[in-house]
């Protein structure tokens, strides 16, 4: 399984930033997906996740900003950020999860800075 992140990048705070991950996996629609963030100095932890019956959990302190979303079709998830704050800055993290099988992938990373 692969996870190729994309979509990071540099923005100001109040703006906007979609991320994009695509999954070299079959049966894809099968799999929980999330987007996992780790700022500098802290441990990663979890922004939004969704799982295979298309049920999402946020971190609360994206809850109402973030939306993640999956197109089946197309083995990929996305994580629309709303109205960025610059505590939002932080290495994004695709995964891939599937406790059926102990399956527990990540993407590479995008950097996520927002500007004050």
């Amino acid at each position: 399984v692969q996870l190729q992140a994309s979509g990071g990048g540099l923005a100001q705070a109040g703006a906007s930033l979609t991320l994009s991950c695509a999954a070299s996996a079959s049966a894809f629609s099968r799999y929980t997906m999330g987007w996992y963030r780790q700022a500098p100095g802290k441990q990663r932890e979890l922004a939004a996740a969704i799982d295979s019956g298309g049920n999402t959990a946020y971190a609360d302190d994206v809850k109402g900003r973030f939306t993640i979303s999956r197109d089946n079709a197309k083995n990929t998830v996305l994580l629309q950020m709303n109205s960025l704050k610059p505590e939002d800055t932080a290495v994004y993290y695709c995964n891939l999860a599937y406790r059926p099988f102990g399956w527990n992938y990540w993407g590479q990373g995008t950097q996520v800075t927002v500007s004050s």
